[in-house]
This record gives structure tokens, sequence and C-alpha cells, in this order.
């Protein structure tokens, strides 16, 4: 599978849980997420693009 890497604005111990939420609705996806360097490391073979539009509904930022 793809390995994506995305910078999400994560400020709290609650962010990584909206980011596991939001994937998790995505279905087919491995994930890890990296609170103090405030990195999603992402498994997957949907598009970036979705996956970006996807770690936006958490409110956060994403680069």
């Amino acid at each position: 599978m793809p390995k994506h890497e995305f910078s999400v604005d994560m400020t709290c111990e609650g962010c990584p849980n909206a980011v596991s939420r939001v994937l998790n609705k995505l279905g087919r996806v491995e994930f890890d997420t990296d609170l103090p360097n405030k990195k999603v490391c992402i498994n997957s073979e949907h598009s970036m693009y979705l996956l970006l539009e996807t770690l936006g509904k958490t409110g956060k930022a994403v680069y």
C-alpha cells in the first residue's frame, strides 16, 4: 500500500482521537499518529487528495 505522510496541527491528546475518528470512517486505512512531531502517517490505496480532505474534517490545519 502507498504510504502518505501529513503534518497536522495537533495540539492536545484529543487531536489524535479526532484523526482516528475520521480515518476509521473512511475505512481501508492503516495509520500512526505522532503528536509530539505533529505527523500522521497513512498506508492506504485511497488518493492523497481524499486523505487530505478527510483529515481536514478534523478542523485542524493539514499540510
